[in-house]
């Protein structure tokens, strides 16, 4: 195991499958650098809980609606520890349809989704670092490699995102490990919506447990260094039908 040491960025991280996903890598081992961008009371409630597993945590806010914040994280993010991985988890999700979608409506997703992961990414790439081969996790949606008309400036970022990560995974080989795990339903929506439905859409008849969750990624951060470019789809195979 690499992760006892080591410090990974997480954005979107204060709440939900964000702060999971620090307290796992946490209980790895990892320190873990908080992301959010209006949650301040929610994130240092994770990096507490962090810091009772024995690693070290700190938060930053950033706006990715405006995308230069993102830069700005990775600077502040750089004088506190060096980086052995981003996982780019922070996104918006909003249920507009193609004739729905206002240009603010498209520029919107795509600046939180696709734009700060991209400037996050081209600022880690360009840190200093010695250690084991660092990685880069992107967390999509299993809509995007199989977009459908719902969610639709959302499902169009995300399938960007994905491109982005083959496309880095090139670009950024053999030095940093680029994948993403694109998730299907893993908690009940925020809003408190009845989404029982979903449940029919979905091979595994199931939702997904958090546990399955910390498993995939800690594969994806701390696994073999000859996986590079993949997506890992944690759906319960609803991307097959």
């Amino acid at each position: 195991m690499t992760l006892k040491g080591q410090t990974i960025l997480i954005t979107g991280a204060a709440r939900r499958i964000g702060r999971h996903l620090a307290l796992a890598v946490a209980e790895a081992g990892a320190n873990v650098i908080i992301h959010h961008a209006h949650s301040a009371q929610d994130a240092e409630h994770t990096a507490a809980a962090v810091r009772a597993h024995g690693g070290q945590a700190w938060t930053i806010e950033a706006d990715f609606n405006d995308p230069p914040q993102a830069q700005r994280l990775m600077e502040e993010a750089a004088q506190l520890a060096p980086l052995y991985a981003v996982i780019n988890n922070a996104a918006i999700f909003e249920p507009l349809s193609a004739q729905q979608t206002a240009l603010s409506d498209w520029q919107r997703h795509l600046d939180v989704n696709l734009t700060a992961p991209f400037l996050i990414c081209q600022a880690f790439a360009a840190q200093p670092y010695s250690g084991p081969t660092r990685r880069i996790l992107n967390i999509l949606d299993w809509r995007a490699l199989r977009p459908a008309a719902d969610h639709f400036p959302y499902t169009i970022s995300k399938a960007a995102l994905a491109a982005l990560t083959h496309a880095l995974a090139v670009a950024y080989a053999p030095g940093i490990l680029v994948n993403g795990l694109a998730m299907g339903a893993i908690l009940p929506p925020a809003d408190g919506a009845d989404k029982s439905d979903i449940l029919k859409t979905i091979p595994a008849g199931r939702w997904a447990h958090l546990d399955e969750v910390s498993q995939a990624a800690l594969f994806l951060l701390d696994g073999p260094e000859y996986i590079t470019g993949e997506i890992l789809h944690l759906a319960g195979g609803r991307q097959l039908i």
